[in-house]
């Protein structure tokens, strides 16, 4: 977890060397574009800045709608009680009534494709016992999640002062819904679904504009203008795009569009070490073993400007002394990256094997050793 968030804290290195390649001006307010494998953000204008961000709220409450199905507490085929203020929501709606049975499965894809804000009343009433009780939901996770500037006050993203969120959280949250539930998010490119005889169309243009785009979700009021996060797979590689802010429903299409294409034309995706893999060997004191294997335990991955891999320059440092016990995992090192001069960020580097502790007599023996090694 700890490689994860340096990895998260490089990104002001990234976006600077990035500043040599020319990004598109975007016709919107912010907007972010990130390497999902890598978390990098790759280009932004106002990543942090607060803004309304109408039905993209229903990423989130489609988020704890997976995580109730994952953890068992709700199931798909389960009907669904409407209440009445589910019924008489406003807006973008999928048109479920108090009387007609509605199961679980349904009002998610009424959430994904229809954006119907009837439904997810109806889900959060199901999974927390009120919307207020799922607003306090959400915000917990969103917190947990690592999005720090964003506060939930409903399921359905109608608009609220108190409710606000930035391109970079959004971003933040549309990878986790790749990365934690694969199984459902399939969903997201469901170009239309039919409910009580009424057909809607995803509003995501993207997904009849370009065949790589399989996702996620339009949001749009007069205040917040016209939003999209989008994400598309093009080879080994997925990207993900937040668009904030722009004057049209075309528009929002477009300039994510370009957003994506810019990614994918200057950016690489490069796996620099394996998991595993040992980068050096390390001297342990006091262990049933003299030396460790220093590397990474998950694939060491980054995003990188075209062209670039074979430049960069790596220094490692030990953190000595190494003392045994060792458990593998536990940083012992660390691992700073350069490109052109400037340093893309530090990694730690962690003990790829257990190194129990040695002895009574060994123990004593490099406890001498390191006292005269520090004279």
């Amino acid at each position: 977890m700890r490689f994860i968030v340096a990895v998260l804290f490089s990104l002001l290195s990234l976006n600077a060397l990035a500043q040599a390649i020319p990004a598109p001006a975007l016709a919107a307010k912010a907007w972010v574009l990130a390497d999902h494998s890598t978390g990098h953000v790759l280009t932004s204008s106002d990543p942090d800045a607060r803004i309304e961000p109408a039905s993209l709220t229903k990423l989130m409450t489609a988020y704890l709608t997976f995580s109730a199905l994952k953890a068992g507490t709700i199931t798909p085929e389960q009907t669904v009680p409407v209440s009445e203020k589910a019924w008489r929501m406003e807006g973008s709606r999928m048109f479920i009534e108090p009387l007609k049975p509605v199961t679980v499965q349904e009002l998610i894809q009424g959430v994904i494709v229809q954006s119907g804000n009837d439904a997810c009343v109806a889900l959060s009433e199901l999974i927390a016992g009120s919307e207020e009780a799922f607003a306090a939901l959400m915000n917990r996770e969103a917190k947990r999640l690592g999005m720090s500037n964003t506060n939930f006050t409903n399921s359905s993203g109608l608009p609220d002062p108190q409710l606000y969120t930035t391109a970079r959280d959004l971003a933040l949250l549309a990878s986790a819904i790749i990365r934690d539930f694969p199984d459902y998010y399939s969903l997201y490119s469901m170009k239309e679904y039919t409910y009580n005889g009424i057909k809607q169309p995803n509003r995501n243009r993207l997904l009849w504009l370009d065949a790589t785009v399989d996702g996620m979700k339009t949001g749009h009021t007069s205040s917040a203008g016209y939003c999209l996060v989008s994400t598309a797979e093009r080879g080994p590689r997925r990207l993900v795009s937040v668009v904030l802010g722009a004057a049209s429903d075309n528009v929002r299409a477009q300039e994510s569009l370009k957003l994506l294409n810019f990614g994918f034309q200057f950016f690489d995706t490069v796996k620099l070490y394996s998991a595993d893999q040992s980068l050096s060997q390390f001297r342990v004191w006091k262990g049933q073993a003299n030396e460790v294997s220093a590397g990474f335990t998950s694939d060491f991955v980054m995003s990188l400007p075209k062209g670039q891999a074979d430049k960069i320059e790596a220094t490692l440092e030990s953190l000595q002394p190494v003392l045994a016990p060792l458990q593998k995992g536990q940083q012992i090192g660390t691992l700073k990256l350069k490109l052109d001069g400037k340093l893309l960020g530090e990694y730690p580097v962690v003990a790829l094997q257990d190194v129990p502790v040695a002895g009574f007599f060994g123990r004593l023996w490099d406890a001498l050793m390191l006292w005269i090694k520090n004279l």
